[in-house]
């Protein structure tokens, strides 16, 4: 039996959830007792926070190691070693260095594993955390060619990150970036994934203003290091010395059938490749290798596997209720292994983002306070709406609501509008009320839009006038 060390609150994963989670406790109860479990040699820490609006915030995300970072804060004890069982009923989790560490209070905050379309294969590369995008900026170095299989935030960002370097980007969905935007928006960006304009000479062309209605048919539906924060590509060498252009091939509405190598063909193709890829298009892709970064899988098996009763929802997350408690008392969870399981706000709904985890870890450390003193607590104000601000393609995108509108069974209106080069401006509306915004350049409207989907205020007298250039509709709601 290993020694045993105690705290009145035990985090497990140093990333964006379990961090902030950390900050939350020694800020409401610096005279407690704290230990942060971390399997990785560094920790993601939130700096430069920059308020937008009431629920939106743009932050930037540095890496510690865990000896700075506990220089940093020195009333709380970091130990690195990974948890391998939880006992609930002793209040006790146990570590792969024999240690037990016993809680009043433990917060799960151990991420998720990417989806990898194929594991243990030398030729495919998952991207989630720095050690991986370590090993992709060298294997990098050396490729002509990739295949980048998803259509999330990080396969966009290494598509327009990338250059001098043949990519083909396999997407299962009609347009790109579909995790994020609509068809109107991927069109907004395209000329950015064929590398056409160079961003310094864009030039605003004539103003389109559009209005159109959905139908139901077309409605929209979505143990390693830390995960990635915001603007992590900023920090590697991503581009290619040997080529100064870059080509991107998109294949649409396909994925991946198998994957093959030269020795598996019959008839060997006539161009050698470390790997091929077989889509479900028919077509037979060889590259140096390929980016899986097609979503993430919650971290959740260690602790729904003993007999602690926690709950795991659909989605391989466990189920904690409003106040991040997971099924079993003294136990909650934040970040992307927890699954939102309460009566969630209309226009708030979970995506597993850095945004999220923040809010998350946060407001779970106000309950686990609040637990502890059997104090009454309130849902935090973040809940009642989503909101995310990221950058793709150059632009700043920002997400309120039900931007793409989710829950709202395809009866919705849109009203658009778009500057090429320079804005893509879309309001989703139902009943004459704004229930959604994706906001794409510099606009200012965040606020607005905020204020707008929150008061619920009926705009019909307004029509399009509410993206007239013409006129300063913030002057009306300020």
């Amino acid at each position: 039996m290993g020694s045993k060390r105690s705290a009145t609150f035990v985090i497990i994963g140093g990333g964006i959830a379990g961090v902030s989670c950390l900050e939350g406790l020694s800020f409401l109860m610096p005279s407690e007792t704290i230990i942060l479990i971390s399997s990785s040699p560094l920790v993601k820490t939130v700096t430069n926070i920059m308020p937008i609006t009431k629920t939106l915030s743009h932050f930037d995300v540095e890496e510690k190691s865990l000896d700075d970072f506990s220089n940093l804060h020195p009333g709380i004890s970091i130990i690195h070693a990974t948890v391998i069982g939880l006992d609930s009923q002793h209040h006790s989790v146990i570590l792969t260095n024999g240690e037990i560490i016993q809680y009043k209070k433990l917060c799960i905050c151990a991420g998720g594993n990417p989806k990898i379309i194929a594991e243990n294969n030398s030729h495919v590369l998952g991207i989630r955390d720095t050690e991986s995008v370590k090993e992709f900026e060298l294997k990098i170095k050396n490729a002509s060619k990739i295949v980048v299989v998803g259509n999330g935030g990080i396969a966009t960002e290494i598509v327009h990150e990338i250059e001098g370097i043949e990519m083909v980007w396999v997407i299962k969905d009609k347009h790109i970036s579909a995790t994020f935007v609509d068809p109107g928006a991927a069109e907004f960006f395209q000329n950015q994934v064929r590398k056409i304009e160079d961003k310094k000479e864009r030039e605003r062309s004539m103003v389109k203003r559009l209005k159109y209605t959905t139908t139901s048919e077309g409605a929209s539906s979505s143990v390693k290091g830390a995960a990635l924060g915001p603007d992590w590509h900023r920090s590697f060498e991503l581009s290619h010395e040997r080529n100064e252009s870059s080509k991107v091939i998109i294949e649409y509405q396909c994925e991946v059938q198998c994957l093959k190598s030269r020795g598996d063909f019959t008839v060997p193709p006539d161009d050698e490749w470390p790997i091929y890829v077989e889509l479900t298009n028919g077509k037979i892709i060889g590259c140096d290798f390929v980016v899986s970064a097609t979503g993430v899988i919650p971290n959740s098996q260690l602790f729904v596997s003993g007999n602690d009763n926690l709950e795991i929802a659909e989605d391989g997350g466990l189920k904690v209720d409003w106040k991040m408690e997971t099924t079993v008392p003294d136990v909650f969870a934040a970040g992307d292994i927890c699954t939102a399981s309460w009566d969630k706000a209309h226009h708030w709904f979970q995506m597993r983002l850095w945004t999220q985890a923040r809010h998350m870890g946060m407001y779970a450390a106000k309950s686990m306070v609040g637990s502890l003193r059997g104090e009454e607590i309130l849902q935090d104000f973040c809940f009642e709406l989503f909101s995310h601000v990221t950058y793709f393609f150059g632009f700043k995108v920002v997400l309120l609501g039900l931007f793409n509108g989710q829950k709202l069974n395809g009866e919705y209106e849109v009203l658009l509008r778009v500057t090429k080069g320079a804005e893509y401006i879309k309001l989703v509306m139902k009943d004459g009320k704004m229930q959604g915004a994706v906001l794409i350049g510099e606009t200012d409207l965040e606020e607005m839009c905020e204020n707008l989907i929150l008061n619920q205020l009926d705009l019909t007298e307004y029509g399009e006038d509410l993206l007239n250039p013409d006129i300063d509709i913030e002057d009306y709601f300020d």
